[in-house]
């Protein structure tokens, strides 16, 4: 059973974006273009709601953020059921640490998830991810270190990737407007 996702991002600038977007528009299938509001919640595990155009969504993420592997957990619902969904965690005496408004574009490359985002007040990112199991993670982590390389995307180093979310977990209010 694959459920554990594996992931390389890297921020990008607006030029390589736009670059990127072309490329994929060429060599790749669009499966959506979305705009998502997503809440990181309080608590010990990484517990997210989302809402996007499509649907809403409550998942969570084992490991740590940033994590090259995690398994992940997700249930989706009608996106009117947003509101509920916060109702429901605020009675659970969770809270919103963190909010993040992006667009994204999602394709299909090569059997590659790929995504180029573009998040209000932290920048732009390209990640490629597929979902595999515990024993080929490793191997399937090499192997999109290496698709990234061939798009002439340099992996961002995951101490970038955290101070640039500490920064915004301190500062997002003030990045969003």
């Amino acid at each position: 059973m694959k459920k554990i996702e594996v992931e390389v991002r890297a921020f990008i600038n607006d030029e390589k974006y736009k670059e990127l977007e072309s490329y994929f528009e060429k060599n790749a299938k669009l499966i959506t273009e979305d705009e998502q509001e997503t809440h990181y919640l309080s608590g010990e595990k990484d517990i997210r709601i989302q809402k996007n155009k499509n649907y809403a969504k409550i998942w969570m993420k084992h490991g740590q953020i940033h994590d090259d592997f995690r398994e992940e957990i997700e249930i989706k619902t009608e996106k009117e059921n947003f509101g509920e969904l916060e109702k429901l965690f605020r009675a659970l005496d969770y809270s919103t640490e963190i909010k993040w408004f992006r667009k994204r574009k999602e394709y299909i490359w090569e059997d590659i998830t790929v995504c180029l985002d573009n998040t209000k007040g932290y920048g732009k990112i390209i990640e490629l991810e597929k979902m595999t199991n515990d024993k080929q993670k490793e191997q399937i982590h090499e192997f999109l270190k290496s698709k990234l390389s061939e798009l002439k995307v340099e992996l961002t180093p995951k101490e970038e990737f955290k101070n640039k979310y500490e920064d915004y977990k301190k500062n997002w209010k003030t990045l969003i407007l």
